[in-house]
């Protein structure tokens, strides 16, 4: 077996995504994952990738900003490489605004976007129209141009594709050699917390359906606290919900009949549509709630990409770029508060 220059501990998209930016940089990558790629949270359906709101800038909204804005072209190139379609396109996202105040904050916020989003994306409030758009109360939505979608299983796979055509090679087992990063979720923060004296991160389970509703060239929704997220092979996602505590990680029950009843409510175009997939899963969540990237805290010479909860997939071409530039290069760009020492 070829020894490796990078060895990557975890196949979901911080791992895979961070070891395909190794290999583009002619690094010789190893994955290895027992149960194959995009296994855990990474293999969802909902795939929204959607910025934070454009005022109170910090770090983590301009490295989000970044990774979204790089997303287009990192995806484009998986996609040829691979021959797979991870199913990404930058269609948008619309948000009904449900009162006063909030279409007085969204107005200024578009004048604050026009500045921070440095004429990359819109964010823009819009009368609200047509029988794709959710009901709104003020009779106006935002429409922001910065938001996307992907497929989370497909994105998945097409990067263990891609990765494969390049000559790294994606396993169940292996030895760790050269550089070494672990990207293990749920598993990785749970061994953080062994013997810490307060608790890292942990899970934060997960549901959502898949509706055969085609919808392929609108744009996403987010209406209720729910995200709508119509696919590129005819689908459409809804999702999700947030639970600390379950009793099956894998199962969905009558709160993911309650998420579809939402999204029904709020788009009565979902009516019709017949539910096609129910997904379940677990999602790491580190305690400062940002990526934990840089150096393991419990492996010294290693390191660690860990903890995107909920942004992972917007995250992934930034979070890939930083990592390969730590861990090949020796170079540091990773924001402090993504360091593991905020959630420790």
């Amino acid at each position: 077996m070829t020894t490796a220059d990078v060895t990557v501990r975890g196949a979901g998209i911080f791992g895979l995504s961070v070891a395909w930016a190794c290999a583009r940089r002619g690094a010789k990558v190893r994955v290895i994952d027992p149960h194959g790629p995009g296994a855990g949270a990474s293999g969802g359906i909902v795939g929204a990738l959607a910025p934070h709101v454009p005022e109170n800038w910090n770090d983590k909204k301009a490295f989000q900003f970044d990774s979204l804005i790089m997303a287009e072209a990192f995806w484009a190139e998986v996609a040829s490489v691979s021959g797979l379609s991870p199913g990404y396109a930058r269609t948008g996202r619309v948000q009904p605004v449900t009162e006063a105040a909030a279409l007085k904050l969204a107005r200024d916020r578009e004048i604050s976007a026009g500045r921070l989003w440095q004429g990359k994306a819109a964010w823009r409030v819009e009368p609200a129209r047509g029988d794709w758009c959710p009901h709104s109360p003020t009779g106006h939505v935002i429409h922001d141009t910065l938001s996307a979608r992907l497929h989370p299983r497909r994105a998945c796979h097409a990067l263990a594709a891609a990765l494969r055509a390049t000559g790294a090679e994606v396993l169940c087992d292996g030895p760790d050699e050269g550089r070494v990063l672990w990207a293990t979720g749920v598993a990785g923060l749970e061994a953080l917390n062994t013997g810490h004296p307060r608790l890292v991160g942990s899970g934060m389970k997960g549901q959502a359906a898949l509706l055969d509703l085609d919808a392929r060239d609108r744009p996403q929704l987010f209406a209720d606290g729910l995200h709508i997220v119509p696919h590129a092979d005819g689908t459409t996602a809804v999702g999700s919900t947030s639970e600390r505590y379950h009793d099956d990680p894998a199962s969905t029950d009558d709160q993911l009949d309650a998420v579809i009843a939402r999204a029904v409510a709020a788009v009565p175009a979902l009516a019709s549509a017949r539910v096609i997939d129910r997904w379940a899963g677990i999602r790491p969540r580190a305690r400062s709630r940002a990526p934990m990237l840089g150096a393991h805290p419990r492996h010294a010479g290693q390191f660690i990409a860990n903890g995107g909860f909920k942004i992972g997939f917007g995250m992934a071409p930034k979070v890939a770029e930083v990592m390969a530039d730590l861990m090949l290069d020796g170079r540091d760009a990773i924001p402090d508060g993504f360091r593991p020492e905020a959630s420790l």
